[in-house]
């Protein structure tokens, strides 16, 4: 399946190249460039908070893939330079930026995938938790090491890897500073798929090109449902899910659906 390959300018905020866009279809590919390691930092950070609010107002993108720059690196997490002078009141700003970044991430309205193209490390895993789906190229390498220099995930790390892994698994990563490998992460639920070298990027753009052809309005809808079950019991849930489905038929999304289903043609989605 082939995309169309635009440059995506939000004209909000100035990106200063250390996260690109490009849009792919209805999919924008933000990618992290920061060598050497694709790290963060508070300047990348306010930019990916900002970047997920605008492509929440854009209607045209249903869904977002980040990836990182070059073949090692996904996304290193911190630069631990911006720590080494004790100082609290960074730390403190710092881990608000990090939370604001990633709970934003999470929260976008669309799908968002991370193509994990190396190294995920600390808050690079993180990013990579805080989407709706991850894929990994076999050679990448996962792991939460903040323990090991007197420090803890604090952008959502210790909540989302307990969620997807279960406890046991997130106490080996996190507690015991265990790094595993693609095949591993694929085997205890940490990601959906593994690809081959070089390869998350595009297959993560197919899967977002599926997501085009789903109702964008309906997927709004159902991702807080679906993870709503992390905060309530899944039975309290389910009047809540019946009022969303009445909900829809507010939607020109719904209508055309239906009605395209019916006359046996693509649905022409206005994301409304």
């Amino acid at each position: 399946m082939s995309h169309a390959i635009e440059p995506y300018h939000p004209g909000v905020f100035d990106l200063t190249h250390k996260i690109t866009v490009e849009k792919h279809g209805h999919t924008a590919l933000i990618t992290i460039n920061h060598p050497p390691a694709n790290t963060w930092d508070r300047e990348s950070l306010i930019g990916l908070k900002q970047l997920i609010e605008h492509l929440n107002r854009d209607d045209d993108i249903y869904a977002l893939v980040v990836t990182g720059q070059g073949g090692k690196f996904f996304s290193a997490g911190a630069d631990l330079n911006l720590f080494a002078d004790g100082d609290k009141a960074r730390a403190r700003e710092m881990a608000r930026r990090f939370g604001e970044a990633f709970e934003a991430l999470r929260d976008f309205r669309g799908v968002s995938i991370a193509a994990i193209n190396g190294y995920a490390m600390g808050g690079g895993l993180e990013c990579a938790l805080a989407c709706d789906l991850r894929i990994a190229e076999r050679q990448a390498q996962m792991a939460l090491p903040e323990a090991a220099v007197g420090l803890l995930p604090c952008a959502g790390g210790t909540q989302h890897l307990a969620w997807l892994v279960g406890e046991g698994w997130a106490k080996r990563m996190i507690l015991c500073g265990e790094r595993i490998d693609a095949e591993t992460a694929l085997r205890i639920g940490l990601v959906e798929q593994v690809v081959d070298s070089g390869e998350a990027r595009g297959h993560a753009l197919l899967l977002a090109a599926k997501v085009a052809r789903q109702s964008p309005v309906a997927v709004r809808t159902i991702k807080p449902l679906i993870q709503g079950a992390r905060e309530r019991s899944p039975s309290t849930w389910l009047s809540e899910e019946r009022e969303r489905f009445i909900d829809l038929f507010d939607a020109d999304d719904t209508h055309e659906g239906v009605n395209a289903f019916l006359e046996k043609r693509e649905p022409h989605w206005r994301n409304k």
